[in-house]
């Protein structure tokens, strides 16, 4: 937990698991979800203060007693004389912390439809990742100010929910998802981050398109070194180093997917997960299983009808018919899609067009949202020049 400085001899992790339980604490005692958020995140700079040199025989009591100490303090700094008599009485006795388990309704609250998704994974890395203010900024590249009053702003749009309110669990899996596609910033893996509440999550509910994600996550995490070279270079994935890829990973994610296809309750990120099992099963890019893969994103477009799974599968017939037939199915996908002319000059250079492949490469580089990509496109735009001796 950098950023309030990390403690030799502290347990970051044991601390991040901590957080939701101990805000539920608050919470049923009668403290509202921001005051328990601020409070347990003030406990969470002590703890890192003290626990090196006076680790407590029971983490989660400490936190609780200190996280309700500092509540305490400051509804007295805010309340008058009978707030504060009222808020003296009502504190319970001193004793083990209950057992009970909010992180499932903290995931619901933190993911709340009303949210911005931005918001969303702020206060969702905060309140039940337990990172801190300073790391989510780090990890956004925003000003620390910037993060403060993104999650200060969450926090009051989910000021009157009750804790206890039925959650949409599709919208937290849309938010961990988010999490994990932000990758790595500053000192925080957020992507392992996002692993790590997927497996806390699968382990809270019993649905597939849990541990659907949860396996998706595993499947492209393993490819994870092989992604990038030198400088940043993004290395494409038919030509990633698949030595580098970590097997015990994907041999998890398989069999992680296994398990949910075989409850026969498909949902999308099931089908994401099984696209990617088959690209992380092929031994090298030629022995892709491409036509397995249409029929996956036939299955995934029947589920989301989205715009990016098309043009995605255009790609995939093209690998599997041939690039004449991925040509025909990318021209019924919006050409102003991100990446379509990105698909379409790699389409055109395997049908042989290298004249038309090397304009639209650079015309995709132009369009490029990302540096990486950018950079990325430029050089295969040259590299097709190159072919054409111009």
């Amino acid at each position: 937990m950098s950023g309030v400085g990390s403690s030799a001899g502290v347990d970051e992790s044991l601390l991040r698991e901590l957080v939701p339980a101990v805000i539920g604490v608050l919470g049923r005692r009668g403290a509202d979800f921001a005051s328990a958020e601020d409070a347990v995140q003030e406990a969470l700079i002590r703890a890192l203060d003290t626990w090196p040199d006076n680790p407590p025989r029971d983490p989660k009591g400490w936190l609780v007693a200190v996280a309700w100490r500092k509540f305490l303090d400051a509804a007295r700094a805010e309340s008058s004389r009978q707030g504060r008599e009222l808020a003296v009485d009502a504190e319970p006795p001193a004793g083990p912390a209950p057992a009970t388990d909010d992180t499932l309704r903290l995931y619901f609250l933190c993911a709340h439809p009303v949210l911005p998704p931005a918001a969303a994974v702020a206060l969702t890395l905060r309140a039940v990742g337990g990172l801190t203010t300073r790391q989510i900024a780090a990890a956004h590249l925003v000003p620390e100010a910037t993060m403060v009053q993104r999650i200060s702003r969450a926090k009051r749009r989910i000021a009157d929910l009750p804790l206890d309110q039925p959650g949409d669990l599709a919208t937290v899996l849309r938010v961990l998802y988010l999490v994990f596609n932000e990758g790595y910033g500053g000192d925080v893996d957020v992507a392992g981050e996002a692993i790590r509440l997927a497996r806390q999550l699968a382990a809270l509910t019993d649905e597939p398109e849990v541990a659907g994600l949860l396996a998706l996550m595993l499947l492209h995490q393993a490819r994870r070194a092989s992604r990038t070279g030198p400088g940043g270079r993004l290395v494409p994935l038919a030509q990633q180093d698949r030595s580098r890829w970590d097997t015990a990973l994907i041999a998890e994610g398989v069999a992680i997917l296994q398990t949910a296809l075989a409850r026969d309750q498909l949902g999308e990120y099931q089908a994401q997960a099984a696209i990617a099992a088959l690209h992380a099963d092929a031994p090298s890019a030629e022995e892709t299983d491409w036509v397995q893969i249409v029929e996956w994103y036939d299955e995934l477009l029947a589920i989301t009808d989205s715009p990016v799974v098309r043009l995605n599968r255009a790609v995939a017939v093209g690998e599997a018919d041939g690039p004449q037939a991925g040509l025909s199915a990318l021209a019924a996908v919006d050409a102003g899609l991100p990446r379509h002319t990105a698909a379409a000059a790699y389409l055109h250079e395997r049908a042989g067009d290298l004249a038309r492949a090397a304009d639209l490469y650079a015309e995709a580089a132009r369009l490029a949202t990302s540096v990486p990509e950018r950079d990325h496109l430029t050089r295969e735009a040259a590299r097709v020049r190159q072919l054409l001796g111009t």
